[in-house]
């Protein structure tokens, strides 16, 4: 049942000179991206219209239409791809009449409705081959709402029923396949990526891991906490849970079992840390840099209201991996943990371009410059060390492997684009948002619950920034009518979004996992949600308490942080059930209610929820060195 939904076309491997070819061309349209981006002022059509075509025809040769595509390149692929380029050139050559078109009043001539109709099925086809059937069937259902729409009686129905209509506001404007969604990914998205490609060919990925190993490998569970901060660092730079749980799950899982975990929370450990990376600055994969455009507030607000919640997220998977740690004991031999000096030998090479990229944010430039940055600074670092320096081809195959990374998200935010340009159209996302307040009766607590398990929903075997988008137009402006902040309720939606990878049935990063660990991808889901308990809690707590996004007042955060920080402890310890010590079931309770007060936004609440959590964990610290009996089962 979930195979289809989630099923891609297959990257194929082509024989080694064809290989060669696609790179080399795919670095060329990398290069293009960065010449556009950094040193032009482009139109942001003809931007889209470039970044789109380019990317498709690219797309044709490099995935086949079905997961069991063989490695040879068919010939309707070849048609695909000489398709794509034909649009880009006429979309090109034409981009002045277009632009001064004045739309839904000129009428189309016969090769604008030929090239725009292609446009669209080329894109539905780019995102099944892409993204699978799941956001493909979404894109269609909205489709043929806005076509057939004005069939339905109100308040569902609309006016609209000519094509040319949907074509002009989908293909022909910047609201539709050349929106906000594909702008940003044909702008800082590919950068940022493309920063992540070169850190992690130079050996940053290694870094990482050494470095996560470092400050945790020695402690009990170490392989576990390792998994957590390394897949967090890596999971910020790509953005993708499936590819990070690939990525530093091939490492951490197998070592992990090693020591002593089972299959099971092996796999659940590095599905909620990679999880966690797409919220984590100061990159939040693609998702963040859309939630900045959509919502229009500055991506450093963005990366600042996200850090706190990234922390309390990461800390409550990490404190969970740690007491599960202490109730068995399990503890890491020291040759799998690297020295300070081995680390660092090579590895202080690449704190110099994330030191960059935090210090062009703190400055205050742009996305798309600091991205820039970035990569400038990556590839110089890089040339310092002769272990770390990039061969001129793997500069070209770094560009080259951007680009071909880029090829889901592409896909993905194409096809949101129609989305949201269909919804702006029929109006149909402030009808969403009424049927969702009449459903809630517009109390606020079960609006946000529809507003999540929605979000959720929406987000089931789909990328991050696809679930976001969708949950932005659909969702946002039932909250928006309810009178919450803007950022405060778009980052709601986002963190559901975000979470919706490893939520079942279809949890897309389990599924990642279960290859590697060799476990039930269900089993490895649910485990991974209970690890993950403090991000499901984390959205309605900032949403009602600024100060946990570093929105309010000195003294407003600074509670938020001391709040949050005892909050994340006490639902940790209420989850595992133990801190070496088992827990009675009422001092769990307690500690779940106690959590809910310590980030109540009324500071005395908030100190009296802190005192009981302080009490309690004053009376087993007072306990355990009295050598109380360690529980070994759960």
């Amino acid at each position: 049942m979930i195979g289809p939904l989630v099923a891609t076309g297959r990257r194929r491997k082509l024989a080694a000179g064809s290989q060669k070819a696609l790179v080399a061309v795919a670095a060329v349209f990398a290069t293009w991206v960065i010449y556009a981006n950094l040193f032009t002022i482009s139109d942001p059509l003809i931007l889209g219209i470039l970044f789109v075509c380019g990317i498709y025809s690219i797309m044709f040769v490099a995935i086949g239409a079905t997961p069991n595509a063989r490695d040879e390149i068919p010939i309707y692929d070849w048609a695909l791809c000489l398709l794509s380029l034909a649009c880009g050139i006429f979309f090109f050559v034409n981009a002045g009449v277009i632009s001064d078109r004045i739309s839904l009043l000129e009428p189309f001539t016969a090769a604008q409705l030929i090239f725009g109709t292609a446009l669209l099925l080329l894109t539905l086809e780019a995102t099944r081959r892409t993204t699978g059937m799941g956001l493909t069937a979404v894109v269609v259902l909205f489709l043929l709402y806005n076509q057939f729409g004005s069939m339905l009686p109100p308040p569902f129905g609309h006016g609209i029923d000519d094509f040319s209509y949907l074509l002009d506001i989908l293909v022909f404007t910047t609201d539709g396949v050349f929106g906000v969604p594909i702008q940003v990914v044909a702008s800082y998205v590919f950068l940022f990526v493309m920063f992540g490609t070169f850190l992690s060919k130079a050996g940053g990925g290694e870094f990482f891991f050494n470095l996560a190993a470092l400050l945790t490998g020695r402690s009990r569970g170490g392989p576990a906490k390792i998994a957590v901060i390394s897949s967090g660092l890596y999971g910020t730079m790509s953005g993708s849970p499936t590819s990070d749980v690939v990525a530093t799950g091939s490492i951490t899982i197998p070592v992990m079992k090693r020591l002593g975990y089972s299959p099971r929370f092996a796999g659940a450990v590095e599905v909620a840390a990679s999880t966690g990376g797409s919220a984590m600055p100061p990159i939040m994969g693609s998702a963040a840099f859309i939630l900045a455009e959509y919502t229009a507030v500055p991506y450093q607000e963005v990366v600042l209201a996200a850090l706190l919640p990234a922390l309390l997220y990461y800390l409550g998977v990490f404190l969970q991996v740690h007491f599960r740690a202490v109730r068995e004991d399990l503890r890491p031999s020291d040759d799998e943990v690297p020295t300070l000096v081995s680390t660092f030998r090579v590895g202080w090479v690449f704190m110099i371009p994330i030191i960059g990229i935090v210090a062009a944010l703190m400055a205050g430039y742009s996305p798309t410059f600091t991205a820039g940055i970035g990569v400038m600074g990556a590839v110089l670092a890089a040339t310092l060390l002769d272990s770390t320096r990039l061969t001129p081809w793997q500069i070209v195959e770094g560009l080259g492997e951007t680009t071909l990374r880029i090829l889901p998200v592409a896909g993905a935010c194409a096809a949101a684009g129609l989305v949201i340009g269909g919804l702006s159209m029929t109006g149909l996302g402030m009808k969403a948002a009424n049927v969702i307040l009449t459903i809630s009766g517009e109390q606020p607590a079960v609006t946000l619950i529809i507003a999540a398990v929605v979000t959720i929903i929406l987000g089931l075997g789909m990328p991050t920034p696809s679930a976001y988008i969708l949950a932005a137009v659909l969702v946002g402006p039932a909250l928006a009518k309810l009178g919450y902040p803007i950022l405060q309720s778009h980052m709601f939606l986002l963190y559901y979004a975000v979470l919706s990878a490893l939520t079942p049935p279809i949890a897309v990063a389990a599924l990642a996992a279960a290859a590697i660990a060799d476990e039930d991808p269900f089993k490895i889901a649910f485990s991974a949600v209970r690890l993950a308990a403090v991000g499901f809690l984390l959205p309605f707590a900032f949403i009602f308490n600024p100060g946990l996004l570093l929105l309010g007042d000195t003294m407003t955060n600074g509670f938020a942080l001391l709040g949050g920080l005892l909050a994340t402890a006490a639902i940790a310890i209420s989850i595992e059930g133990s801190v070496g010590i088992a827990l009675k079931t009422v001092e769990r309770l307690a500690l779940t209610l106690a959590a809910v007060a310590a980030v109540f936004p009324v500071p005395l609440i908030s100190l009296c929820g802190m005192a009981v959590i302080l009490a309690i964990g004053l009376r087993y610290a007072f306990l355990m060195r009295r050598g109380a009996g360690v529980t070994t089962a759960e």
